[in-house]
């Protein structure tokens, strides 16, 4: 699980970055001036044993109702010089450093452990990596790490991106099936932020689409980007999907996903992410249940 960011920004760089040139690509993710790589790199090895990474939770609220239904597991890194460090540089370390890996178990041990204290009607989001989804034993291997854990595989929503499933559409639809097999709920992540490819929807087990926060920007002001914003979810709908959407930071925002058939939503509008501890505390305020 990359586990990655909230709708500001996932752990992962897109499938698109390797085909740019650098001047388009922009900068290098996981890069700190006049910080070595190699020094980084040790730090992040250090920082998994002392337990440094911490997991911060982005609330999902219902469109129909206001109250919180869940949250998405973000990794954050507070270096002891750098200080906060994002999942997107977090996760570019990690793949230099060949441990992507152990990065995944941590943050998904931790959020597990984190959200242990949930009542049982807050679902908790986790991300995938490329390199988890393309293990063949990543299924078994997970829902083993879930049963150690006092969250049920209901409660879990996996999240995927585009970036991902073009390296292997085959595998990913297996390792997803295999998945929801398990009790697991899936989602595609993060999209329209890619290719918006359809075929995706079409031959993936999925549960949900995650819309990008660039299909919220503009709404409803924009015509054309309403319009887009009616047509993707009129396909979701049809394809019988749950439709949450990231990033919105106006009321203008949210009223416009909700009239047009939105079922959940997150983004800095209602909260940042937080600790476990406070998504537990606006769930039991009146807001945070829906009522005001």
């Amino acid at each position: 699980m990359n586990h990655g960011t909230s709708s500001q920004g996932k752990a992962r760089t897109g499938a698109l970055d390797a085909t740019l040139s650098p001047s388009l690509r922009g900068p290098v993710r996981g890069n700190f001036p006049g910080v070595k790589a190699s020094a980084l790199e040790t730090d992040l090895l250090r920082a998994l044993d002392r337990r440094e990474i911490e997991v911060l939770f982005q609330p999902q609220f219902s469109c129909e109702t206001g109250a919180v239904v869940g949250a998405e597991a973000l990794a954050r890194w507070q270096h002891p010089s750098l200080g906060e460090i994002g999942a997107r540089d977090l996760f570019a370390i990690a793949e230099r450093a060949a441990l992507v890996a152990p990065l995944s178990r941590h943050v998904v041990a931790r959020a597990l452990e984190d959200a242990a204290s949930w009542p049982g009607d807050l679902t908790l989001s986790l991300n995938i990596t490329p390199e988890e989804l393309g293990d063949p034993r990543f299924a078994a291997d997970f829902a083993e790490l879930i049963a150690k854990s006092s969250i049920a595989p209901e409660r879990l929503m996996l999240e995927i991106t585009e970036d991902l499933l073009l390296r292997n559409l085959e595998q990913a639809a297996a390792a997803l099936s295999a998945l929801r097999g398990l009790g697991f709920r899936t989602a595609l992540d993060d999209f329209g932020a890619g290719f918006c490819n359809f075929r995706y929807l079409r031959e993936l087990p999925l549960d949900a689409i995650k819309l990008d926060k660039i299909m919220v920007d503009g709404v409803p002001g924009d015509a054309k980007a309403l319009a887009v914003l009616r047509a993707i979810m009129a396909l979701a709908k049809a394809l019988e999907l749950d439709i949450y959407a990231e990033g919105v930071e106006s009321d203008v925002q949210r009223a416009a996903i909700i009239s047009e058939g939105c079922d959940y939503w997150q983004g800095f509008l209602r909260a940042q992410p937080m600790k476990s501890a406070d998504v537990l505390a606006l769930s039991r305020t009146a807001r945070g249940a829906g009522h005001g």
